[in-house]
């Protein structure tokens, strides 16, 4: 009994985490991308702190290679960045960081 609970709940724990980024549309996220981060990230680098880019190795070093790591940041926001909770839905949010993550696995190229 006590197994059946623990796969139920691992189950539910994996479903739950990984349900925004499956409802993600790349489509949408390169919209919201273009109108509220690449003034500061165009080609998915950083104009104000350049270490802090959106290229995979700095994602994974930053500790943001994760849709849900990056959907946290761009709603809270971080230091110089500013946070988009009150500016863009939980779906607009989920976009753009599947967005993110697809760019930065294709090295940013089009």
């Amino acid at each position: 009994m006590r197994l059946f609970f623990i796969v139920i709940l691992s189950f539910l724990l994996t479903f739950s985490v990984s349900f925004p980024v499956h409802a993600a549309n790349l489509e949408t996220g390169a919209k919201v991308f273009d109108v509220h981060c690449a003034g500061c990230h165009v080609n998915g680098g950083n104009i104000i702190r350049r270490g802090k880019n959106l290229k995979q190795p700095a994602l994974e070093k930053n500790g943001y290679a994760t849709a849900e790591a990056i959907a946290q940041i761009v709603a809270n926001g971080k230091a110089n960045m500013s946070a988009y909770q009150d500016k863009l839905t939980a779906e607009e949010i989920a976009s753009v960081a599947a967005y993110v993550l697809d760019r930065a696995a294709a090295g940013w190229k089009s």
